[in-house]
């Protein structure tokens, strides 16, 4: 009898502190760092991301932060490598020309997961993601193509890169699918975000005649300039639609929240693999908003024929 005692005695103080190590490992507190652009307040592309974020913040065990308006180029090398000395598990650097110094410095930090949004490189620790924002970017050139009066559809651009060329064309495809004789006039503002530039840029479109604006912008600027004017707008990133209700057609928008709580998971498990990730409208991670009130019945219904 003494025997079995002193067994189980044994064996449970075996197995406590390995529960209680396996209980710490669970419990570890992940620490995320997310790099932007522009600032989080730009109501956009920044303030799209920083929702997720804020909802990861809410998870037990996790610590974000956040560096905002981070310049690209050498600027944002520097604060990859504060990320990464400060011990970061998961960096997320969000703009297409944090690129390079992401690679760059993910070679120096294996053990660290680094996230980098609109690019293609990617590495053993690095994962390229975006999401295919060109669909909903045709299904607003749609509703432009049937709101324009006169045929003529100014876009605001930031910069001649891959993923802002890729949503000229969509949305320019979904404006000629129902109005071929429309055209699509684009204006270079070579800014993420620079509200008076941006709003500049469109009132010079709207100087030319065109009636409805569209945006690969971070403010609503373009979207403010149209409603002055009493003409459309089509945003993006996310529903500004408060800054120019007058304007407001539809946008094409964002939501991280899925894709950034499932990688926070994963590294927690320890399952989470680098890749590429491109997520479209059937995964929620791309969308349009609501309609403004002046979209008439008949459009809504061809919309979705």
């Amino acid at each position: 009898m003494f025997r079995r005692i002193l067994f189980v005695l044994l064996a449970l103080a075996i197995s406590i502190p390995a529960v209680a190590g396996a209980a710490a490992a669970a419990e570890k507190e992940i620490k995320v760092g997310f790099i932007y652009v522009s600032p989080v307040g730009d109501a956009g592309w920044s303030y799209a991301h920083d929702l997720a974020r804020q909802a990861m913040d809410k998870m037990p065990g996790i610590k974000t932060y956040i560096a905002e308006s981070v310049p690209e180029g050498a600027q944002s090398e520097r604060t990859i490598t504060k990320m990464a000395r400060d011990g970061y598990d998961i960096i997320c650097t969000t703009s297409f020309g944090y690129m390079d110094p992401t690679i760059k410095v993910a070679k120096n930090f294996p053990k660290t997961t680094f996230l980098h949004c609109a690019g293609y490189k990617t590495s053993d620790n690095v994962t390229a993601y975006f999401g295919r924002i060109y669909q909903p970017r045709y299904l607003t050139g749609m509703v432009a193509g049937r709101m324009t009066k006169n045929n003529q559809i100014g876009y605001v651009a930031a910069f001649p890169i891959p993923e802002v060329i890729r949503g000229i064309n969509a949305f320019t495809m979904g404006v000629r699918a129902v109005n071929p004789n429309a055209q699509v006039r684009v204006v270079w503002t070579k800014t993420w975000y620079d509200p008076a530039t941006e709003k500049e840029a469109a009132k010079g479109l709207l100087d030319t005649g065109v009636d409805v604006i569209a945006q690969h912008q971070d403010s609503p600027g373009p979207q403010e300039a149209a409603q002055e004017r009493g003409v459309y707008s089509v945003g993006y990133n996310t529903d500004m639609s408060n800054f120019a209700p007058k304007a407001h057609l539809v946008a094409a928008v964002w939501d991280w929240v899925p894709f950034y709580l499932d990688v926070v998971d994963k590294v927690r498990k320890g399952t989470w693999k680098s890749g590429n990730f491109w997520p479209g409208l059937d995964t929620g991670a791309v969308n349009i908003s609501k309609y403004g009130d002046m979209v008439p019945q008949k459009v809504l219904i061809q919309h979705f024929l």
